[in-house]
């Protein structure tokens, strides 16, 4: 006998809970653990105190030990111990929220990395000491209901904003730091990796994607092309005859009549001549996206344009990347950081350069709480697009960071049931969201979303399950 709709639902919400509570717990274990690497941290101290002149010798040994016994990287334990050091000697009310399983080892990296800033100028008596605590409780307002990614977004514009000029100056100095190395991961493969400052690299994998989705959007539309090369090489020679008449390499003086008479397959009939029955065919084209764009970075950087090759107008794609800037800022009235939209705090030079070379720029009007209320254009449908990018910047599922130009504009109510074409019932989804409330989707399976005054979005599973997103916040540089 088949089990009723209301014992699957009761089933599916059983499993939800249950990997809800068991995630919570491994959170709380985390904690533990750390705690166990701090306390292993005091007993090092008291080792190196009565052998002060081994502590580097003493440092690695336990290093050694802990990344064995874990089997872990040397790094990553490294990591490990400083993190668990930091949580508990600086910032408390984050190890208590860890350890009641609210937030995860990933929140916790990413907030005690990102107070870095935080630390030092209170260590440096550039702000007072409990702006630390300010930090923890604003960062854990965010983790708390949100995805370390997001997260780590977040926690960096809070920490700049509360250390004030030292992000500009930690920007400035990391401008040093700009490097490619080059590694070897076996089976004939290597990791090129680049440093560079955020806003170049998310320029360049913006402007990959965009080149790679082109490509494969045009790529059965291109004829194949044959190498010169390989016209009269092999056991299938391409012979004089097998060229079109009006084909360049009809002139090449090694594809002569010798050829022509030595074929023992050449079969002739009307305006058509081929060497063998048996046609060999190109090969599809069926690379995927992270394929085509490692292809094309190696074309673009060995190669120069690889639109000389591909035929599809690549040359005229560029990158897209979303930067908000006071205008006190950017007239050089002060030397605030700008917004890397979806990414954290951006030095002020730098948003004033791109700037300098934008098409054009969107004036924003925020309420006290930081949200997009309005901006400056006057096309209704233009407005509301640059209102919703400006407000949204990525997808507004929890948890998800596509950024918004590479995202759909939704009606959260539908529009074919009724939904209204306005800003208070539209925002940015992923493709891979969106399909998500598509209304071919079978309702036990269709995920459902409302807007909220203020532009908060919230999202109803199938499970009746209700999850927010709230629209992101603009930290106020003072």
């Amino acid at each position: 006998m088949n089990s009723s709709p209301a014992s699957d639902v009761e089933q599916r919400q059983r499993l939800l809970d249950a990997w809800v509570e068991k995630r919570r717990q491994i959170a709380a274990s985390e904690a533990e653990a750390a705690a166990l690497l701090a306390e292993r941290m005091r007993l090092l101290d008291d080792d190196v105190n009565d052998h002060p002149h081994h502590r580097d010798a003493i440092h690695r040994s336990m290093i050694a030990e802990y990344s064995a016994a874990g089997r872990l990287a040397r790094g990553s334990v490294e990591y490990a111990f400083a993190d668990a050091c930091l949580l508990e000697s600086e910032h408390p009310a984050v190890q208590k929220s860890f350890r009641r399983g609210d937030i995860a080892a990933a929140h916790v990296r990413e907030i005690v990395r990102a107070g870095m800033i935080v630390r030092l100028a209170v260590r440096e008596g550039r702000v007072d000491a409990e702006t630390l605590g300010l930090y923890d409780a604003a960062a854990l307002e965010v983790a708390e209901h949100d995805s370390p990614g997001r997260t780590r977004a977040m926690v960096r514009q809070i920490a700049a904003s509360l250390a004030g000029e030292t992000l500009v100056e930690r920007h400035r100095r990391a401008q040093g730091e700009r490097t490619v190395t080059v590694r070897s991961i076996d089976d004939g493969l290597a990791l090129l990796q680049v440093v560079l400052p955020e806003h170049l690299a998310a320029a360049i994998l913006d402007r990959l994607t965009r080149l790679a989705r082109q490509v494969i959007a045009t790529r059965d539309d291109q004829d194949p092309v044959l190498s010169s090369d390989t016209l009269d090489s092999g056991e299938d020679a391409v012979f004089l005859r097998d060229l079109a008449a009006d084909d360049p390499h009809r002139d090449d003086p090694v594809l002569d009549d010798h050829h022509i008479d030595h074929d023992p397959h050449a079969i002739f009939g009307g305006d058509t001549f081929t060497t063998d029955p048996c046609i060999e065919h190109v090969p599809a084209d069926d690379r995927t996206l992270d394929q085509v764009r490692a292809d094309l970075l190696t074309d673009l950087l060995l190669a120069s344009d690889p639109s000389s090759a591909t035929g599809t107008g690549l040359d005229g794609i560029q990158a897209q990347i979303q930067v908000t800037i006071g205008a006190a800022t950017l007239a050089g009235a002060d030397e605030r950081p700008a917004e890397f939209d979806g990414f954290g705090p951006l030095h002020p030079d730098i948003a004033r350069d791109l700037a300098a070379r934008a098409g054009g720029w969107s004036r924003l009007f925020l309420n006290h709480t930081g949200v997009v209320t309005a901006t400056d254009a006057y096309s209704p449908t233009e407005a509301m697009r640059r209102h919703l990018r400006a407000r949204d910047q990525h997808c507004r599922f929890p948890g998800c960071r596509m950024p918004a130009q590479r995202c759909q504009i939704d009606h959260n109510h539908d529009h074919a049931r009724g939904g209204p074409t306005s800003n208070d019932n539209l925002s940015h989804l992923c493709l891979g969201h969106h399909t998500l409330k598509h209304p071919d989707i079978d309702d036990r399976y269709r995920w459902a979303a409302r807007q909220l005054p203020g532009g908060d979005i919230e999202w109803t599973s199938p499970l009746g399950r209700r999850y927010s997103d709230m629209a992101p916040r603009r930290v106020m540089f003072v």
